[in-house]
């Protein structure tokens, strides 16, 4: 016993260590993939990101190209050009011209803003204000015309734009540079508007290196930068440039708005950097979703299972000898039944080691990298359930067999109340019964989870039959799930194709083969039948079974 006690103790210390190593790859795994998965997430987020600024960046460079020598002063300069602009489809808030202005033409560019209809023609201050007597000497960025014109908008049409806080700085870059500019981010069309940003790009006439105006096109962050998929792994800020330590979120709702980091938040998992009006803005990803905890809880549940395993091996490996030092003590105590006792120890450790190695391949097929847990631990436990079953059912003939119609029961496969049994009452042997209580399960547990063709759930027949008499006769078993696809039938695990293809036709010395009709998904198995029922191998169960006399 003392020597029993270490063995099983050992056995205990090499399962924990080895189920402590699978959960620690598993942990190294499981976070070495989410931080893939969000890694390239957040690629693709900023590549799309990129292209719609590049986009918007090019409708502004056409609309800038398709001026013709503008007359700066006209309050209509966008008409000509309002198709041109719907056609990018861009959710712009508001397209503008930008006219600049020397102080000989605000007279006439006040006439032209009162022919087209604006309600306040004069030209004016940024704030809505008059003119200071500086500013009337002065060259000014004079807002001409707008799309789209409404009761809001309208106001904005002769307003000076050079002492503008935001635009002022941005039309001078603009002029200096060139090129298309962005503003920093301000609130859009008034004072409690949404957050945004404007693209100013100079409009040069041909041959002349100074700026006749500007057209200017304002967006919305939300859309334009923090916009993001609900189910994404991650959430997107931008990196404010008017705060050192600020930056530019968007709620649930979409609603856009500026905080200050917090020290203590939740950090920053990647940074990108996307280009977008001659400046460089920074956008910082916060995963969702704490991907060492998730892998933590990943690798748990596998030292879980391995755990369990180790427990179940020792108490089989613990009962087996014990049973075997027990059965040593009666063939101490009664050498005349030594060799049945015998013939009894092989028989039982030929079938413990059976059923272990299926366990075994169960388990490593289930289980096998990449695959996922939930799924994998239905599976596993199905697939036990169903070896539990099988066994049930032989422990109660005395392992000499089992009624094939006893493998379809409720408790063993899954949708048996929508499979219709087709054959004669035929008992197989125990091997027999193994193979094909898991062959039924995997059929079962693969057929369509959702609706059929018909939109129902798909009919299933099983049915068998013999052909020819017991010593040269056949068994043919025939597996059709009715109103089903190769669409809609969710395809055959790892394990499922090597236990349909291999394993249960090598078992009964049999060929298998599966395929999908026009309306229905097949599998069929040959066997011979004296393997189906072996006689030999129930005459042998039922000389040990037999009583001693």
């Amino acid at each position: 016993m003392v020597r029993l006690g270490f063995i099983i103790a050992l056995l205990a210390l090499v399962g924990v260590g080895l189920s402590g190593f699978a959960a620690y790859r598993v942990h190294d795994q499981e976070l070495a993939i989410e931080n893939i998965a969000l890694a390239r997430g957040v690629d693709i987020h900023a590549s799309l990101v990129q292209e719609r600024l590049t986009e918007r960046e090019l409708l502004a460079r056409v609309a800038a190209g398709l001026f013709k020598s503008p007359t700066v002063m006209k309050a209509d300069m966008l008409k000509p050009l309002r198709a041109s602009i719907y056609a990018f489809k861009t959710d712009f808030v508001m397209a503008s011209w930008i006219a600049r202005l020397q102080p000989s033409e605000f007279a006439g560019a006040a006439a032209d803003l009162a022919t087209a209809g604006y309600r306040n023609p004069s030209i004016r201050s940024f704030d809505d204000t008059p003119l200071d007597a500086e500013a009337r000497g002065k060259t000014l960025d004079v807002l001409m015309d707008l799309e789209p014109r409404n009761s809001v908008t309208e106001g904005f049409a002769g307003r000076a734009l050079n002492n503008s806080r935001v635009m002022g700085p941005t039309i001078a870059r603009a002029n200096d540079e060139g090129r298309p500019v962005a503003s920093d981010p301000t609130p859009l069309q008034r004072e409690n508007g949404p957050l945004g940003v404007v693209l100013v790009t100079p409009v040069l006439p041909e041959g002349s290196s100074t700026a006749a105006g500007f057209v200017s096109f304002s967006y919305e962050l939300g859309s334009l930068m923090l916009a993001n998929d609900e189910m994404s792994l991650f959430s997107v800020a931008l990196k404010d440039p008017r705060v050192q330590d600020g930056e530019i979120v968007a709620d649930d709702d979409g609603n856009v708005r500026a905080r200050a980091l917090v020290g203590n938040g939740p950090s920053l998992a990647i940074l990108r950097t996307v280009s977008f009006g001659g400046r460089d803005w920074s956008l910082g990803y916060y995963p969702k979703m704490d991907t060492d905890l998730r892998a933590r809880r990943t690798a748990m549940f596998v030292g879980g299972i391995g755990l369990a395993l180790t427990a179940i091996i020792c108490g089989l490996f613990g009962y087996v000898s014990y049973a075997n030092l027990r059965l040593r003590r009666e063939v101490e105590m009664r050498i005349g039944f030594e060799r049945r006792l015998t013939a009894v120890i092989d028989e039982l450790n030929h079938r413990v080691k059976n059923i272990l190695a299926v366990i075994q391949s169960i388990v490593t097929r289930t289980l096998r990298h990449g695959s996922d847990m939930d799924s994998a631990r239905d599976l596993l436990i199905g697939r036990i359930h169903a070896m539990s079953h099988v066994v049930s059912l032989l422990s109660e003939s005395q392992w000499q067999g089992v009624p094939l119609k006893g493998l379809f029961e409720a408790r063993a496969i899954p949708h048996a109340d929508r499979i219709a049994m087709e054959g004669p009452d035929i008992t197989v042997s125990a091997r027999a019964a193994q193979s094909l209580a898991l062959l039924f399960f995997e059929l079962a547990s693969h057929s369509d989870e959702g609706l059929s063709l018909v939109g129902k759930h798909p009919n299933i027949v099983a049915h068998w039959e013999i052909v020819g008499d017991d010593n040269g006769g056949q068994f043919n078993f025939r597996w059709e799930e009715f109103n089903t696809s190769e669409k809609t039938r969710r395809g055959d695990s790892d394990f499922g194709v090597v236990l349909l293809d291999r394993v249960a036709p090598e078992a009964l010395g049999g060929q298998a083969k599966r395929y999908f009709t026009e309306v229905s998904y097949v599998y069929e198995l040959t066997a011979p039948l004296e393997t189906v029922i072996d006689m030999t191998e129930r005459g042998r169960t039922e000389a040990l079974a037999r009583p001693v006399r």
